[in-house]
């Protein structure tokens, strides 16, 4: 018998048995017979007992010990998974001497442990900024940059930080109020305008002050120009200025913009300037570095964008596939709606969706019934994918705020 002591534990196996496994640290003690070779397999010898000692986990080596006399692996849903599979690692037993029900539920467990540890690290990453205070020593104007820094990217650093990260939420929120009334047919008139324009001239003299603040604080320019918050910004201020290049470009030539007002509504500039100034709407987008629930939101998606593009496809499959069959059944009724699968598409959508507005009905009895099965299959396919969405995102918006909390 081979005496094994592992962490105080003392084990005994047969030479035998062990030799039966020659690939194993135990089955190498077992065949080797140089006594150098045998120490560099343990830990330490006893020479009075005669015992090969492992400092090593006994509790998971009772395992091991039971393989050797069953040639079987065990594994309990209690143990930790990482944790096992270093010590059979350790000791040269593979996973694949264990029967393959144990094997599979232990790979799905190490295959989760795995998903969560690496879900906490990108929640983590997260909440990290791209940069740390530590990054500007040494660095040219580096204690300036500091202080910016702070004020800009870390608001509990200070009262101001904190009181310049609210002010940068009251802006955005000022600037959606005017452009939301600045479509108002009561602040048409010239006093609301200048008011319209006074308070979208201090909004994005405010946030090009931040953008400026924040490239002057960035240690490294290729880094500040991929991160996606900053691309926010830059796209909140953007449509301001190219407006007034527009507009100066515009009165230019007095000719020519008394024949813009002729024909606004078809110009091509009118259209652009349109499009510029809806482009404000994103300046919400900001609001995601101060909102933990939005930034939960956008991770939230990130992770589960496998089962929202299976959504996505399932419901572009239950339109291409209703549409057919209510335009088979409805394509003959005089004055139908549902004069081609194009046609009957949106009607499907809005099925699906079990929006229902009414604007497009079947009138025959095969068609209400093709809507029955279309709806009822909208309602199971929405009721899916609803409660894994919501129970991933109150569950990574708990654990964002308990790591805000924590910092």
């Amino acid at each position: 018998l081979l005496n094994i002591n592992v962490g105080g534990k003392l084990f005994q196996i047969a030479y035998k048995v062990l030799a039966q496994y020659p690939i194993t640290r135990l089955g190498k003690l077992a065949l080797y017979t140089d006594p150098v070779k045998k120490l560099q397999l343990c830990d330490d010898y006893l020479v009075q007992k005669n015992e090969y000692f492992f400092d090593r986990d006994p509790s998971i080596f009772h395992y091991i010990f039971h393989f050797y006399r069953s040639g079987v692996l065990w594994m309990m849903d209690e143990m930790c998974p990482s944790n096992f599979v270093e010590e059979i690692e350790y000791w040269g037993i593979h996973l694949k001497y264990s029967q393959r029900c144990c094997r599979i539920l232990f790979e799905e467990k190490r295959d989760e442990l795995n998903e969560y540890l690496k879900i906490e690290r990108e929640l983590e990453a997260e909440l990290e900024p791209l940069e740390s205070g530590e990054q500007f020593d040494g660095k040219f104007l580096g204690r300036f940059r500091k202080m910016v820094w702070n004020l800009i990217e870390n608001p509990y650093s200070s009262v101001p930080a904190k009181i310049i990260a609210v002010m940068s939420s009251f802006f955005v929120l000022i600037s959606i109020v005017g452009m939301t009334l600045s479509t108002v047919e009561e602040m048409k008139n010239k006093t609301g305008k200048m008011w319209m324009e006074q308070m979208e001239m201090i909004c994005a003299i405010f946030f090009t002050s931040e953008y400026i603040m924040r490239l002057i604080s960035s240690s490294s320019f290729k880094n500040f120009l991929r991160a996606a918050f900053n691309a926010i910004d830059l796209v909140a201020i953007l449509p301001f200025y190219i407006q007034i290049l527009f507009e100066n470009l515009d009165d230019g030539d007095m000719q020519y913009h008394e024949e813009l007002h002729k024909v606004e509504n078809v110009s091509k500039l009118g259209k652009v300037l349109k499009l510029i100034k809806l482009m404000r709407i994103f300046r919400i987008l900001k609001l995601a570095r101060h909102s933990t629930g939005l930034r939960a939101f956008s991770f939230t998606m990130r992770q589960c964008y496998q089962q929202v593009c299976c959504l996505l496809l399932f419901i572009a499959m239950g339109v291409f596939t209703f549409s057919a069959l209510i335009h088979s059944v409805e394509h003959d009724v005089p004055g139908t709606d549902f004069t081609s699968i194009p046609c009957a598409w949106w009607w499907a959508a809005v099925s699906l969706s079990t929006v229902g507005y009414g604007d497009t009905v079947p009138d025959t009895i095969l068609g209400r019934m093709v809507a029955f099965v279309c709806i009822s299959f909208g309602i199971i396919l929405n009721g899916m994918p609803i409660s894994i969405l919501y129970n991933k995102f109150s569950d990574y918006y708990a654990k964002l705020k308990a790591h805000e909390m924590s910092q």
